[in-house]
């Protein structure tokens, strides 16, 4: 999956400007907040639909402009393809090849990406919702029906924390297994679906993370909880764990168990990563997560997503900045740094100038 051409108009702090890719590694250079990170974010939301910085469409839009666009030639093994996306203050529209697409589920699959930034940090040192959020964006672009059981999911669990406010608790007892019987079936796919992948990601972070440590350290990634069986199985699993706990989740107002409380164990050396992992350490095992994703990517399409690396040879030793560049040899790689880095001269790159949100020729 390679990104040929991005064209920007109104993202952020780019009025019109048109970006040229190479199949491998591509860096993006220049002083900070010149837009390097809105280019690298702009590849991102067409391939995701979403922005890895921001939970609003609309701060993507160019300040005093009244809509933003972002369209990109790609080419995979089924070809070329073009995608494009306006945003607006009201709302959004995505196309693909000319074709207006309607549902969120049909942005997904199309373009693949791994996006990596300082900020990913958050993968290990934040609270759970940080590493569902991960699984749930990372599965998501693999899988359709897991996207849409997910949507469907959140939507069934918030009527059911509605219904649990409720005063009237004859109501809240007859209704409660009527939302839960819905909300089982698509838990257990998204319980399935996520056991599945960290069963793929666990043994994929593991060897990244001793390569990048040259054996130093060794890194574990296990689900908090065992979801063993077919989905029919979690699925009579999980009703049963709600209906033994009507009585909890009434006093306290919301469902206190299923997937949107699930959580990933991290551990290097037989740690807690997420409690005791220094900097560097929290830093190694999150660029290590976040290369196995790069592998099942390419295992479960047949084609490595683009890898975009945000600040990230800043953050790094330089024997580790070696080891990445080497790592991701071969893939396309968008590299933003605010200027060229030792560990890239004599590689033979595309360095691509940013300024103002522009690019200098």
């Amino acid at each position: 999956m390679r990104i040929k051409n991005l064209i920007l108009k109104n993202f952020r702090n780019y009025s019109d400007e048109s970006i040229d890719f190479a199949d491998g590694l591509n860096v993006l250079f220049g002083r900070n907040a010149q837009g390097k990170t809105n280019c690298a974010e702009a590849v991102f939301y067409l391939c995701t639909g979403i922005s890895p910085r921001s939970k609003r469409d609309k701060q993507l839009i160019r300040r005093g402009e009244p809509f933003a666009e972002i369209s990109a030639t790609a080419e995979g093994r089924y070809g070329k393809m073009e995608i494009y996306a306006k945003i607006t203050e009201s709302g959004r529209e995505f196309k693909l090849n000319g074709n207006k697409i309607t549902k969120s589920a049909e942005i997904l699959g199309n373009l693949f990406s791994v996006f990596f930034s300082p900020h990913e940090l958050r993968l290990i040192q934040d609270g759970p919702d940080e590493r569902r959020r991960f699984l749930n964006v990372s599965i998501s672009q693999l899988s359709k029906p897991y996207y849409v059981a997910l949507s469907r999911y959140n939507k069934i669990l918030e009527q059911r924390n509605n219904l649990l406010k409720d005063r009237n608790l004859d109501t809240v007892f007859d209704l409660l297994p009527v939302w839960d019987e819905q909300l089982c079936k698509y838990a257990a796919v998204v319980a399935r679906k996520r056991a599945e992948y960290i069963e793929m990601l666990a043994p994929l972070a593991k060897e990244a993370h001793a390569f990048l440590t040259d054996g130093a350290e060794n890194l574990e990634i296990s689900p908090e909880k065992k979801y063993k069986g077919d989905e029919k199985e979690l699925e009579q699993r999980l009703y049963a764990e709600l209906s033994n706990n009507y009585e909890r989740d009434v006093r306290l107002g919301y469902t206190a168990s299923g997937p949107h409380r699930d959580d990933i164990d991290i551990e290097i050396d037989g740690i807690d990563a997420k409690a005791y992992a220094s900097q560097g350490q929290t830093r190694t095992a999150a660029l290590s997560i976040k290369l196995a994703e790069v592998e099942i990517f390419k295992q479960l399409s047949g084609e490595y997503p683009v890898l975009i690396l945000d600040d990230v040879m800043s953050e790094l030793d330089l024997p580790r900045r070696k080891k990445l560049i080497e790592r991701t040899s071969g893939l396309q790689t968008i590299l933003t740094c605010t200027h060229a880095e030792r560990v890239l001269y004599g590689l033979e790159t595309n360095k691509i100038r940013i300024e103002g949100g522009a690019v200098k020729r």
